[in-house]
């Protein structure tokens, strides 16, 4: 869809819901579902249950802001992706503030699910990053586009993405690492 029909459908859509047209709703949301829900997902470091709360969260979000929605400032999934980050930034936040428990010595260390862990660093380092960072490595490694085409929709060279995604990977790598501390550590695949 060509970005002026996509403006003009989505405020079509928009007055409609407003109106209070639940079939408007029901094609905003059927639209947007599927790619809301794998970049929530990405985001969630594949953390199922983590990305249903995020992307429930999103929806009822949307559904009481849906008046600020503005079609030609930013598509349906872009506006949806903003609300889906905020709520993993505040996710994160609260976690973050949550007293940790130490042990005496004593009693056992709980069992603690590594993978779970790892996922929640990844998901914390990708809401650390700046928007340009985090879109262009959605682009490369969520869509799977390649440096040419990503290249392409943004109106830049491939040497300037290629830039981009380097600084974007450094970016990532050194959020993670500074989220894990000592206690995370990327497996390394070994037996």
């Amino acid at each position: 869809m060509l970005p002026l029909e996509r403006v003009r459908n989505e405020e079509r859509l928009r007055r409609a819901v407003l109106a209070g047209d639940q079939t408007a709703w029901r094609a905003l949301y059927d639209g947007a579902y599927q790619e809301l829900w794998s970049y929530v997902v990405w985001r969630c470091a594949g953390l199922r249950d983590l990305a249903e709360e995020v992307t429930q969260e999103t929806w009822l979000i949307a559904v009481r802001r849906i008046r600020e929605f503005v079609p030609a400032q930013a598509g349906f999934i872009a506006w949806l992706r903003g609300i889906a980050a905020k709520v993993l930034q505040n996710h994160f936040r609260a976690i973050a503030r949550r007293p940790r428990q130490t042990l005496s010595g004593d009693e056992a260390a709980p069992n603690i699910d590594d993978e779970r862990e790892q996922a929640e660093v990844i998901g914390q380092a990708l809401a650390e990053l700046p928007e340009n960072y985090e879109a262009v490595l959605r682009a490369k490694y969520l869509d799977q586009s390649a440096v040419a085409q990503i290249a392409a929709d943004w109106n830049e060279t491939p040497k300037a993405i290629e830039s981009l995604l380097t600084r974007a990977r450094d970016a990532f790598r050194v959020a993670y690492e500074k989220k894990a501390g000592n206690d995370v550590a990327i497996k390394k695949g070994e037996p």
